[in-house]
């Protein structure tokens, strides 16, 4: 009898520890649910949080008037962006439309939702600003909360331009303390990751914030080791471009206690495949794809 308790003790705590780490599998919804909505917008975010997201991932970039704005560029992408004026924004033009250079009233006469996205045929297009980070937190936690959702957590992305500063973007200090003004207004700071791919933001807000988890984006071939001893810390999570990804680098990142989320990954092959791999999560344009998963 002794024994077969043993064993009975032994399954529930294997089964407790699965069904653990298949909770902790973290979906980051990226700009949103930008296949399905106008990327890094409210109605983007929303969306990402009914078809099952667990992390909401987005970009912020700085205006003039030192508003913290959801943006994945510091200026007007010509393949989203439709001005006010009616000037024709084109990629040769777009960085003209420099988002550091305007106050929010200017950048929310953009329209950055009626243009179609050749790469994203499924968007729903209608027309809808840049918003606020501030703005976009308190329309989503309404939303969770009217929904009687778990409450997400937020992944802010630190989007500088190299060679930037004072151009673009203020100092990478300035960036984060911007930044983390607003996670601190809205009591966030046990529910944000913040990432980047300019390691002198997350090293100040590692000197700074060292209780803000961090989050390291690689998009180029380099060693891991390399990579964590130019960073000069270990981050929380390791984000790497997909095709970086194997089960080296996965077991690399465990060995060092870096939870690993690669991005963007929009099928559901590429999803088992990576899950299989021991992925912590997933950066992906359509979280509605885990609903396919079993």
């Amino acid at each position: 009898m002794k024994f077969i308790f043993v064993v009975a003790v032994l399954f529930c705590s294997t089964h407790h520890v699965f069904a653990q780490k298949k909770s902790e599998f973290e979906v980051q919804g990226n700009r949103g649910a930008r296949g399905l909505m106008p990327e890094n917008t409210i109605p983007s975010m929303i969306k990402a949080l009914e078809v099952g997201a667990t992390t909401l991932k987005m970009e912020v970039v700085i205006s003039k008037d030192k508003q913290v704005v959801v943006s994945q560029e510091p200026y007007f992408n010509h393949v989203i962006s439709i001005s006010p004026t009616g000037e024709v924004i084109t990629l040769k033009n777009e960085k003209k439309f420099n988002i550091y250079q305007m106050n929010y009233e200017e950048v929310k006469q953009f329209d950055v939702g009626s243009k179609p996205n050749p790469r994203f045929p499924q968007q729903e297009k209608f027309r809808v600003e840049k918003p606020l980070l501030s703005d976009l937190i308190d329309k989503v936690e309404f939303f969770a909360s009217k929904k009687k959702k778990s409450k997400p957590h937020y992944n802010i992305e630190t989007k500088l331009i190299r060679k930037g500063d004072g151009e673009f973007q203020p100092s990478p200090e300035e960036y984060v303390e911007l930044l983390m003004a607003v996670i601190k207004a809205k009591k966030l700071e046990k529910r944000v990751t913040i990432h980047s791919f300019d390691m002198r933001s997350l090293q100040y807000l590692h000197q700074k914030y060292p209780q803000i988890p961090t989050s390291l984006g690689i998009d180029e071939k380099e060693d891991f080791e390399n990579n964590i001893k130019a960073l000069g810390f270990s981050p929380t999570i390791y984000s790497p471009y997909m095709p970086l990804v194997g089960k080296g680098l996965v077991d690399k990142c465990h060995a060092a206690g870096i939870k690993i989320v690669p991005w963007t990954i929009n099928t559901v092959k590429e999803i088992i495949y990576l899950k299989n791999l021991g992925v912590d999560g997933i950066v992906t344009d359509y979280p509605n794809l885990m609903a396919e998963i079993k």
